[in-house]
């Protein structure tokens, strides 16, 4: 087993959650190497959460563990997970955060009801670092998932909508919006590929329409919108030195329209 940890949580640098985590996580493994994948999702946003964590945890090297912590229903009946996903380890509630992962590939679960691998007394508002944290070390330091928990089949999840393609070309939306304001579709490359091809389109987004696709940012001029397929796959609209979210007024859920030129 990897003794590379990675934390995903909405917990934000401004409190003590994070370092709490690592401090027991460190307690439990002291040899673990912790790294952050990101603390600054948005609060409670769940699908956030598991695009991050899909699009950076399979570049980690095998058997590294994932401590995923976007957690809205804690205290609740909702399960916690161990999850192997792709020679990958994943730790954190079942509430869709890892929808992402297991609809990809095939996957093995364990719900996380050995408490003797918790924390004494964990409170009903800090799983994170009362039950997550202290299995992804014990898991660190060798024991197996089935050791903390017992199988489950099903897992709880999350659907984002599916682009529409038709005659006259593509519709889907706005699934993301990350740090740069970039606008990032659940229209994939693939799809643009095997729809469009070489034809030229016309892209709506909210009032905005942009009249091809381009490589990059560059091939635009500062200030004005660019439609381009991003590093995940998906096309994205961005503002070449600008927000595209901001300048657009355009939010998570807006439609994005891919309308061939005939």
């Amino acid at each position: 087993m990897s003794k590379i940890i990675t934390l995903t949580t909405d917990f934000g640098l401004q409190d003590h959650y994070v370092s709490a985590m690592k401090a027991v996580i460190l307690g439990v493994a002291p040899d673990a190497q912790l790294i952050d994948i990101s603390h600054e999702i948005p609060p409670q946003d769940i699908m956030a959460g598991a695009w991050v964590i899909r699009n950076s945890a399979f570049l980690f090297p095998s058997k590294s563990i994932h401590l995923v912590v976007v957690d809205p229903g804690v205290g609740t009946d909702r399960n916690a997970l161990i999850l192997e996903v792709n020679n990958q380890f994943f730790i954190g509630p079942d509430n869709g955060i890892f929808s992402l992962l297991f609809e990809e590939f095939e996957y093995k679960a364990y719900t996380l009801n050995k408490s003797s691998y918790w924390r004494d007394s964990p409170s009903r508002t800090f799983h994170g670092r009362d039950i997550f944290s202290p299995v992804a070390a014990h898991l660190a330091n060798g024991v197996s998932p089935r050791e903390m928990g017992d199988p489950v089949d099903e897992l709880v999840s999350y659907h984002w909508a599916v682009p529409i393609g038709d005659r006259d070309g593509l519709q889907g939306w706005v699934i993301h919006i990350d740090r740069f304001g970039n606008l990032i579709t659940n229209i994939s490359e693939e799809l643009i590929e095997k729809t469009i091809g070489r034809r030229k389109v016309r892209i709506y987004v909210g009032n905005t329409m942009i009249d091809h696709l381009v490589n990059t940012f560059d091939d635009v001029q500062p200030g004005e919108p660019a439609a381009f397929v991003g590093s995940s796959g998906m096309m994205e609209i961005g503002i070449n030195r600008g927000n595209a979210a901001e300048m657009l007024s355009v939010d998570k859920g807006t439609q994005i329209s891919l309308i061939l030129q005939r």
